[in-house]
């Protein structure tokens, strides 16, 4: 059963309640998602560090309910 875009979005808000979140379908069939994540939580962390923040969020939902998702994370630029 695929993951609905706002699921997944609910689920990143959840563990990054600051972050800017910006989830693509990139096949339109619910299980392909792009996600861009701008959190707080991010810095100073490597991007490998990073992305293993967002699956430990997913709670192994990846490869799952969760067919493939690329990740764009950073930290917020300073300014």
């Amino acid at each position: 059963m695929p993951m609905p875009a706002d699921q997944l979005e609910a689920e990143l808000r959840e563990a990054f309640p600051d972050a800017e979140i910006v989830i693509d379908d990139l096949a339109g069939d619910g299980d392909h998602y792009r996600a861009r994540i701008v959190s707080t939580a991010f810095a100073g962390l490597t991007r490998v560090r990073q992305h293993q923040l967002v699956y430990a969020a997913l709670k192994g939902k990846v490869g799952g309910e969760l067919h493939a998702l690329a990740l764009e994370t950073q930290a917020p630029s300073g300014g």
